[in-house]
């Protein structure tokens, strides 16, 4: 079906049975959806709608059809997301901590959910004046419960940390690739983009997920509180058609525009959340492996964010230096020991040793001057 002189069209998937939702014409007229809906049940063959020179296809089973190449996912929440609310608190912890004595050592956690906030954690800090429950009201509402369970960091694990050691074991990965600007995956750069699109307009919970093939899109997921369907599905297109990396596999593109209807209860009222549960979505997404550690609550001295970042670093530095176009940092830790296990990094799939950095705990630290507050913004908008 297709509408003539159309400014916007799009097609949503809202269930294995697939329906055409609306084709937003020209003044804002909508198709006859009981017209659509019969034509599509009466036939066997795609249902295609053009205009601006894209099209959006769509089969009776709400699959297109597409080539054999490797398919790549990746999604990304919106800031009121109850996992990145916890995140958000754990690191303004951190940063009030580091704004009155920057050698703070601070390892918070908060789980969160339906009326009650759960702050726990170890801090051993000089600062006199972090309000805990000021921080918690302003970022998960003056109504919410506080439980509040810190205690100092346990002296066993200090004397390793104060000689200039790791604050734990662990394996961090750092990475790098030529797909975007932002030197990310495609996938990942699309559905984190697109998710911060649409929470400029509605600024509450939600999540994004983007497919491509062969860089290119060729499904899309959306789900965003408080967001009728129809206007985030333009609102999605929209987006599709403007930016600059957002092409649709073959004019192509599968919609699934808040799959199991328009929601309007979100955040801690409708789902619990935890410190670092989001952890592929705060590095690179699913194509890229990670070590397994957590980055939000935790001061420098734990390499979980420190190593991390650096990882990040090399990985970029590596890529521009050697015009490659894909570079893996992987960086393991021995608690209490200050140099690495490991150093390795693999340009283009050919793996060498990482050399001319200082990866000490506190080498880290001072190169990438991380002992200031600035971890709140980080867990909010994302780490790379």
């Amino acid at each position: 079906m297709t509408c003539q002189q159309p400014t916007l069209l799009w097609v949503m998937v809202l269930s294995p049975t697939a329906c055409l939702r609306a084709c937003l014409c020209r003044h804002g007229r909508l198709a006859t959806r009981r017209q659509e809906r019969k034509d599509m049940e009466n036939s066997d063959q795609q249902t295609v709608i053009s205009g601006q020179n894209k099209r959006y296809n769509i089969t009776r089973n709400g699959e297109t059809k597409q080539p054999g190449h490797i398919l790549r996912s990746a999604e990304y929440v919106s800031p009121k997301h109850p996992d990145k609310i916890c995140d958000q608190i754990s690191d303004a912890i951190l940063d009030a901590h580091l704004t009155e004595d920057p050698d703070a050592r601070v390892a918070v956690d908060v789980a969160g959910g339906h009326g009650t906030v759960f702050v726990t954690g170890e801090i051993t800090s000089k600062a006199k004046n972090v309000d805990i429950d000021k921080i918690v009201h302003r970022l998960a509402g003056n109504d919410v419960k506080i439980i509040n369970r810190i205690s100092e960091q346990s002296p066993e694990i200090a004397r390793g940390v104060d000689t200039g050691g790791a604050g734990d074991q662990g394996i961090m990965v750092g990475y790098a690739c030529d797909e975007t600007p932002e030197l990310l995956p495609l996938e990942y750069v699309l559905a984190r983009d697109l998710c911060r699109n649409l929470y400029e307009r509605w600024p509450y919970d939600g999540k994004t997920q983007v497919t491509v093939q062969d860089g290119e899109i060729i499904s899309i997921v959306a789900s965003f509180q408080n967001a009728d369907s129809d206007n985030l599905g333009a609102q999605v297109l929209t987006w599709v058609k403007h930016h600059q990396l957002a092409k649709a596999k073959d004019g192509i593109v599968r919609l699934y525009i808040n799959p199991t209807g328009d929601w309007s209860i979100g955040g801690f009222d409708a789902d619990s959340g935890m410190t670092g549960r989001k952890l592929v979505v705060d590095s690179y997404g699913p194509r890229v492996p990670i070590g397994g550690g957590a980055f939000s609550g935790k001061d420098p001295s734990k390499v979980d964010r420190s190593a991390a970042y650096m990882a990040r670093r090399i990985a970029v530095d590596y890529l521009k230096s050697r015009q490659a176009h894909e570079v893996y940092v992987y960086l393991a830790y021995a608690i209490g020991r200050a140099d690495p296990l490991q150093a390795t990094v693999i340009i283009d799939g050919k793996p060498e040793e990482v050399t001319g950095y200082d990866l000490t705990p506190g080498g880290i630290i001072k190169f990438l001057d991380l002992k200031k507050p600035k971890y709140e913004k980080l867990a909010r908008d994302g780490h790379f």
